[in-house]
């Protein structure tokens, strides 16, 4: 397990090299995100009370549509420079390539939700009064789960003609019950309502997040021999 740990570091440190070089997926993501900010905020009254009720929702419409533009880029990049057939040759366990993607992806969209969450919360003139250990606790997990599932379809969808389009169709559903309950816990501890519930969402995300990715972790070997 070290050495597939370790193999997965390199990937992802490889990845994360590659993109501080050209920075063009972090770029597209911030750009995007930041747009999306800018006309929910013109569209929308900041002032009214009643619209800070949409900005746990928009936390994740943030998170979800700009990681897809990362998700998209992380093995498309890889089949562009004939690299990932060089990964498959290598005396690695597949199993590495996962973890290492995985591990660089949810390190590109935490920097856009470092960026973007606190530039939504100024735009809204949005006072955080939640427990942050909870908030970020809850961001984490949810978005652990969003990368884990996305880059293992990232990969399915790769060999696709129309991968930009195949993603979002296979990633969207299967979200549904992380997203519902990720937004239902940000919202509980954003309005500092019952954290019994937030609790209980948190664990349903934390079930979510290990049943997928143990599955992810195990098929991941087949997609790459499939491919």
């Amino acid at each position: 397990m070290k050495i597939i740990l370790a193999d997965a570091l390199t990937i992802a440190a490889k990845d994360l090299r590659n993109e501080l070089k050209s920075k063009q997926t972090i770029g597209m993501m911030i750009i995007f995100s930041s747009l999306v900010i800018l006309i929910f905020s013109f569209a929308f009254d900041p002032t009214n009370n009643t619209v800070k009720a949409i900005i746990p929702g928009l936390i994740w419409v943030i998170t979800i549509f700009s990681g897809l533009l990362g998700l998209n880029r992380s093995f498309i990049s890889e089949q562009e420079n004939d690299s990932l057939t060089g990964l498959r040759v290598a005396p690695i366990d597949p199993s590495s390539i996962f973890l290492g993607k995985v591990v660089a992806n949810l390190v590109l969209v935490i920097i856009v939700q470092l960026i973007s969450i606190p530039i939504l919360f100024l735009l809204f003139d949005y006072r955080f009064h939640g427990e942050m250990i909870w908030f970020l606790l809850i961001v984490l997990t949810a978005t652990i789960g969003f990368i884990v599932i996305g880059t293992f379809l990232a990969a399915l969808a790769a060999n696709a003609k129309n991968s930009e389009m195949l993603l979002p169709v296979l990633l969207l559903p299967l979200l549904s019950p992380l997203m519902i309950g990720a937004v239902q816990a940000t919202k509980i501890v954003l309005e500092q309502e019952g954290m019994k519930d937030a609790v209980s969402w948190l664990q349903l995300m934390a079930a979510y997040d290990l049943l997928f990715f143990a599955a992810c972790f195990f098929l991941f070997e087949y997609l790459m021999e499939g491919s």
